[in-house]
């Protein structure tokens, strides 16, 4: 009688089938650990991208003080917005009514009526909020539109060096009385 050998399935075969067309447990098992690991990195992903929400960007704000150059750097007469995009500051030089003397101070560049930033509008001589519409003169007293005060201004003074200090951190309010504060307006 001839000797029946077991047919022995490819070592090399993707999926390993039994003799019935089965898929074996082995191959199942490995399949399942695969699906098992896709959905582990997909739940990795999505904490990863949880803690990136829990963290916002606002904990990396510039600082609250900076020296500003020299006051022979600023024009008389001119708004200098080059500290607007980093800092979040308009420094003027010129006559102030409010205090009736000639000098610097450094404006807020957040509308006070919702939070925007205005623009400065030099053909016009004046600040102009893009949201709705408030208007500020180059004092930072309101004149136009829905704001209800003036703009903010900043600490400013002379540092040992001679360079200008502005100190973000401390503010002063025209409807407070403080705009005539000595450290709220620079005399040059």
């Amino acid at each position: 009688m001839a000797e029946i050998k077991p047919i022995e399935e490819p070592k090399d075969s993707v999926v390993m089938e039994d003799s019935y067309g089965m898929v074996s447990r082995r191959s199942f098992l490995s399949w399942l650990s695969l699906g098992w690991g896709a959905f582990g990195a997909a739940l990795a992903t999505l904490g990863a991208a949880f803690q990136r929400f829990l963290f916002p960007n606002v904990l990396r704000e510039p600082p609250q003080q900076f020296r500003a150059g020299f006051p022979l750097d600023y024009t008389e007469g001119a708004v200098d917005t080059r500290f607007t995009d980093k800092f979040g500051v308009w420094i003027v030089r010129g006559y102030d009514p409010i205090t009736n003397q000639n000098g610097i101070f450094a404006l807020s560049t957040i509308c006070t009526h919702l939070g925007c930033t205005p623009n400065w509008l030099d053909s016009e001589v004046k600040f102009k909020c893009p949201c709705h519409g408030s208007g500020f003169y180059k004092t930072g007293v309101n004149f136009e539109g829905p704001a209800p005060r003036p703009l903010e201004r900043y600490r400013i003074v002379l540092a040992e060096d001679g360079q200008i200090l502005i100190d973000k951190s401390r503010k002063f309010q025209f409807e407070k009385g403080e705009w005539t504060n000595s450290e709220a307006f620079l005399k040059v």
